[in-house]
């Protein structure tokens, strides 16, 4: 087993950051202590942008100079001095001290930008034997012929083994759609190594970069406009120098639009194409020369209730200006989750990652990490994706969460709203939808059956048919009833609903699974170390001793189905016999029903929480106990003890609790909190979705 890797590219703009985003992915999973290493990095007034990526999205805690090694300009004045060896010798000390601190160490090689890269070559091959990494090469495909690319990847190749380097694999990036079929057939026929190669096309996303970048390259300033409009990705800019009638014909989709800044005229046209149907949208305005925005033109701007493009404005000429944005590079940058899914989603689509797992000779570690944790439920999510219905599909967040999840490939998305509102909406956000089923319950096409099933399901309750057809405007009825039919497989709302409007119609018509009283909850919590699993703390105010048991029973079995092996601890506030009263006595009954009902899981109970988790404590309290000291399951007794348990837990351990998640039912239904985040939607439509793979 091996414990540290060298990506290295062979040629400039290979995409680099996107393996090397993917391979992260892939190793957090899997390792507990990883690290990531750069050998040499640029020196400014900004940090260097994957090791921000990387530390803040794997959440490594180290200090931004144990990221690397020396700097290109301590490394040009050491080549100039003829001390090459001493370049080695500072690399190889600082990355001993990261070393020490990790199981696994990713390294990312030079970038092919300074002047020396001339010898960046011999420099990468010998960084990385100097470290004993094997390497992972990553070759350009653009701008080449199919004989071209073959030939450059092979030659590069072999001269990294003549210099006796080891090769995990070759990734080639960035090769057009046009050319990718025909270059991974030829290669591969003619690939005759031990190591594989992989292929990615051009993902067009990532090759272009967001106004923000943009405006951080040519210094500009925000004049008007949501810095979250900056994330918007730039397909082509535009300089503007024509009369309006015939500057209008050469507006296109994304274009960011340069005009001096007393043009008052394209400025007007611009802001009116955002509001007109028949014109594309565009990314942003830039004012050059340094010229004020006209007062008048500043308090007609400040009036537009809808703004959803950025107006920014710089200091240099129009041609200055257009000449640095021809020249900027778009990168994955922290802060950009879109172009994160983006590559991931990328990445996971088109590399066999069990082949690099096997190159590397990974061992799965016996316990998981919330990290571990939260990327492994995309990983499954993905494997047999299901189709989600969001009722909320209005709300921002929402439209947010749903261009990641299509972005990673998570799952089939439907929105419930009215289509031109969440298409305006995800405009004004700069969201791309594209994939994104869209219905409007109050003129479906299914509106009418919905209407009368409910109707049939519900009339022994008193509902007329009056009734179901307003009910079955209700988003979350009508989202409940794809369900139910079939045409989604699961449903998760709650971002401005209750957790009783979220459930109700779940609990009416899809309701529970056969043997099970009583639809329950649980929080999955991410511990340091460790995933426990805490119900019911979310649903269920007292529940009885048969609700109890069955409530033990679902959390053992959802626990199964995420990866957690199932000791599930009865809680109580006394352990084993040594208690007696209402309370611990409806536990102990409890128990004895868990264990009738399922005697192959292992359930314990009445016991304390300290007796549940602490070895040494579960000694003296239940020797003997194969739950005992080593719960994983949590069951609380009543809601108060268990939603003030998960929330004390939460806070004071620095937990992550994902849920509630609803177990129970006979298909999934999941409710999220009204201060969900946006990566809690994504965490919660990867749950639903696993959960249908369960049942479909």
């Amino acid at each position: 087993m091996i414990n540290n890797l060298y990506i290295s590219a062979i040629e400039p703009n290979s995409g680099k950051s996107l393996i090397l985003l993917g391979i992260m992915e892939l190793l957090s999973k899997r390792i507990r202590r990883l690290g990531f290493f750069r050998p040499m990095i640029h020196a400014g007034t900004q940090p260097d942008n994957d090791i921000e990526l990387i530390s803040s999205r794997y959440h490594l805690e180290f200090s931004y100079e144990t990221y690397y090694g020396v700097t290109h300009e301590e490394t040009r004045t050491l080549v100039a001095e003829g001390q090459l060896e001493e370049i080695l010798k500072r690399i190889i000390e600082k990355y001993k001290i990261l070393e020490a601190k990790c199981d696994f160490i990713i390294c990312e090689g030079t970038d092919f930008t300074d002047v020396i890269s001339a010898f960046e070559f011999n420099l990468n091959a010998e960084i990385a034997n100097q470290l004993s990494a094997p390497i992972l090469l990553v070759a350009n495909g653009q701008g080449k012929t199919i004989k071209e690319l073959i030939s450059s990847v092979k030659s590069e190749r072999e001269a990294f083994i003549e210099q006796g380097c080891s090769l995990v694999a070759t990734m080639v990036n960035r090769i057009p759609l046009e050319q990718f079929q025909s270059v991974a057939d030829q290669l591969e026929h003619i690939w005759s190594y031990d190591d594989p190669v992989f292929f990615l096309p051009e993902i067009e996303d990532l090759g272009k970069p967001t106004v923000g970048e943009i405006a951080t390259a040519v210094q500009a300033r925000l004049v008007h406009g949501d810095p979250e409009q900056l994330k918007q990705e730039v397909i082509s800019f535009k300089v503007a120098a024509m009369h309006v009638p015939n500057f209008l014909y050469h507006i296109r989709e994304g274009s960011l639009i340069i005009t001096p800044g007393d043009r008052a005229d394209i400025i007007l046209a611009c802001l009116a194409s955002t509001f007109s149907e028949n014109y594309p949208n565009i990314a942003g305005i830039i004012l050059t020369g340094g010229l004020e925005l006209a007062p008048s033109l500043h308090k007609l701007i400040k009036g537009f209730k809808k703004w959803t493009v950025p107006l920014l404005a710089v200091e240099t000429d129009t041609y200055n200006t257009a000449t640095k944005i021809n020249h900027v590079h778009s990168k994955i940058t922290p802060d950009n989750e879109r172009k994160i899914a983006s590559a991931l989603g990328g990445f996971e689509t088109y590399i066999d990652t069990s082949k690099i797992e096997k190159r590397i000779s990974l061992s799965r570690p016996s316990r998981i990490t919330p990290i571990m944790f939260e990327y492994e439920l995309i990983a499954r999510a993905k494997k047999q994706r299901q189709h989600i219905v969001l009722p909320e599909g209005t709300e921002e967040r929402i439209l947010k969460a749903s261009e990641i999840l299509l972005r990673r490939g998570v799952a089939e998305i439907t929105l419930l709203g009215n289509p031109d509102e969440i298409r305006e909406k995800a405009t004004s956000f700069g969201l791309k939808l594209d994939g994104v089923n869209l219905v409007n319950p109050m003129t479906s096409e299914w509106y009418q059956d919905y209407a009368q099933t409910y109707y049939q399901l519900r009339k022994h309750k008193g509902i007329t048919e009056d009734c179901a057809r307003d009910v079955m405007h209700d988003v979350s009825y009508f989202g409940t009833m794809m369900v139910y039919k079939g045409m989604a497989d699961g449903m998760v709302s709650g971002a401005v609903h209750t957790t009783g409007h979220t459930i109700r119609p779940a609990l009416e018509f899809i309701r529970t699974q056969p043997g099970c009283s009583i639809v329950s909850s649980v929080f999955l919590m991410c511990l340091e170390d460790r995933v426990l699993v805490y119900g019911d703390c979310a649903v269920n105010p007292n529940p009885n001793p048969q609700q109890l048991a069955d409530i033990a029973i679902s959390s053992a079995l959802t626990a199964q189905q995420f990866g957690v092996e199932p000791l599930v601890a009865m809680l109580s506030y006394s352990t084993g016999e040594s208690g007696q009263g209402e309370d611990v006595d409806k536990v102990r009954e409890a128990t004895i029903l868990a264990r009738q009902l399922r005697p192959d899981l292992k359930i314990e109970g009445p016991i304390q929480y300290d007796a549940a988790v602490d070895e040494d404590v579960a000694k003296t309290k239940l020797p003997g106990s194969e739950v005992a000291g080593h719960a994983t399951v949590f069951i609380f007794p009543d809601l108060n003890t268990g939603n003030n348990t998960y929330k004390a837990v939460q806070r004071s351990a620095d937990a992550i609790a994902i849920g509630p998640v609803l177990q129970g039912l006979n298909k999934p239904v999941n409710d999220l909190s009204r201060g969900c985040t946006i990566p809690d939607i994504v965490n919660t439509v990867a749950i639903t979705a696993i959960q249908a793979q369960g049942i479909n």
